[in-house]
């Protein structure tokens, strides 16, 4: 029963969290910008190339990755869809800063080990997996879906044009 309600908690608390982000991405709910902001922010900040895409993509992962670990449904695909989000904002945005006061990696740390921690134990007996009868047979699934996690990273880091050295643009300020 404690582990049950543990889990309840767990999943509603990350997947209510991780659902707004996406849904500020996508829709501009909660204070964000939505797709065609985020989108821009993407490509002329991130360099993620076409920048609304990379946006629709992060907006995806979060809410609905959010969504299904929230319900506890088709576990472990939605704690996988937020692990990789998180990977990418920390490669792309955190790194290697650690502190979330400094925009540091801590808070997506703690959202990665609490979603791979729900995807490994499993959803608990008050979930939809556990009401509908669905189990996804593991590890195979956690593996096979980490491992799409690995190359959505992985395209997001190619799909970027190289960035303009430190260098140069130091010595273009200095002329």
């Amino acid at each position: 029963m404690s582990f049950d309600l543990g889990m309840l908690l767990l999943r509603l608390v990350v997947g209510a969290i991780m659902f707004g982000h996406g849904a500020q991405k996508l829709f501009g709910w909660f204070g964000g910008y939505g797709l065609a902001g985020t989108g821009g922010f993407f490509q002329n900040q991130l360099r993620l190339r076409p920048g609304k895409f990379w946006a629709l993509l992060a907006g995806v992962s979060e809410a609905g990755g959010g969504l299904l670990f929230a319900l506890g449904l088709l576990n472990p695909l939605g704690p996988v869809a937020i692990t990789a989000a998180m990977l990418i904002a920390i490669m792309l945005v955190h790194w290697p800063r650690f502190w979330a006061q400094d925009s540091g990696i801590e808070y997506m740390l703690v959202l990665i080990a609490a979603s791979l921690a729900g995807a490994i134990t499993g959803p608990g007996a008050w979930s939809l997996d556990a009401t509908l009868g669905i189990s996804l047979p593991m590890p195979a699934a956690l593996i096979a879906t980490l491992g799409l996690a690995i190359v959505g990273v992985l395209a997001t880091l190619w799909s970027r044009p190289p960035a303009v050295s430190e260098v140069g643009s130091e010595l273009q300020r200095a002329a």
